[in-house]
């Protein structure tokens, strides 16, 4: 073979394996996103409680650390959920930080159940659920609360306009206005 033509062979079987790399990363960046997560008693996807701070970070699962609720006191502090989840993680108010509680907004579902079902939906995946009025006026929403012995502990956000849910709270949704 001349080296001309065997200089095209090696540059077409070099083009391939590159082109064949590329769809295999996305194909992989694609099945990996479309995978569902999953909301838990202990927490959501890989964000659980107790886990710390550090190590979450580390793992590309939470954002940095900022300010949290001001009514939670002068040293709260909270934590963005990283793509696909929605949502934050309270931290501790004491070293090492660790996840008290995670509110979800979008990204996963707990038994099927996610941001814009209603409590339908919640009643059938969580038969033990009961609902809380008491927030209704202040916040607007109502709220499903899973108990221990039911799956839980979960609570869901419903508002009252549209009856769908707008989060979901692990242990609890926590409010902060």
């Amino acid at each position: 073979m001349p080296p001309r033509r065997r200089r095209q062979v090696i540059a077409t079987a070099v083009a391939l394996v590159a082109m064949s790399a590329a769809v295999a990363i996305s194909f992989a960046q694609a099945s990996s996103s479309s995978v569902p997560r999953r909301i838990t008693a202990a927490g959501v996807d890989g964000v659980k409680l107790g886990a710390t701070y550090s190590s979450l970070r580390v793992a590309g699962l939470l954002g940095k650390v900022g300010p949290g609720c001001p009514l939670a006191g002068p040293n709260a502090r909270s934590a963005p959920l990283r793509l696909p989840l929605q949502g934050g993680a309270d931290l501790t108010t004491t070293a090492p930080r660790r996840v008290a509680a995670i509110t979800i907004a979008g990204g996963a579902s707990a038994r099927g159940v996610g941001i814009g079902a209603r409590r339908a939906a919640i009643k059938a995946a969580y038969p033990r659920m009961r609902l809380d009025h008491s927030s209704e006026k202040v916040f607007g929403v109502t709220i499903a609360r899973v108990p221990k012995g039911g799956g839980g502990p979960l609570e869901f956000a419903l508002a009252n306009k549209t009856g769908k849910v707008t989060l979901i709270g692990v242990p609890g949704v926590h409010f902060c206005d």
